[in-house]
């Protein structure tokens, strides 16, 4: 959530910065494409946050793909990308260990 707030106040003021430049007043076509730029930059930057994948939600989706109980969760850095790494007990008493890239 507060990245979300990020990245609109990033791309207000990159928007802002970008498109009232008086000096691309005079050039239309200039203009109308730093507007296109702008616009595919930042909707790919929002995209790839919304891959993301919390913590809660991936304990979630692996119990329940597996039908098992969340022993434990955590996030951890691996290689320079975040893991979550969680703990499960299945119904026929075995512990497993599932990762789930955070990205």
């Amino acid at each position: 959530m507060i990245s979300g707030f990020i990245q609109t106040g990033l791309s207000t003021l990159a928007y802002n910065a970008l498109m009232k430049s008086p000096r691309l007043e005079s050039t239309g076509r200039l203009r109308s494409a730093l507007r296109v730029l702008v616009v595919l930059l930042f909707g790919c930057l929002i995209s790839v946050s919304a891959w993301a994948i919390s913590l809660q939600e991936a304990a979630e989706r692996v119990a329940r793909q597996h039908d098992a109980q969340v022993i434990s969760a955590q996030t951890v850095e691996r290689g320079g990308r975040r893991v979550h790494v969680i703990r499960i007990l299945t119904r026929d008493g075995v512990v497993k260990t599932i990762r789930v890239p955070a990205d």
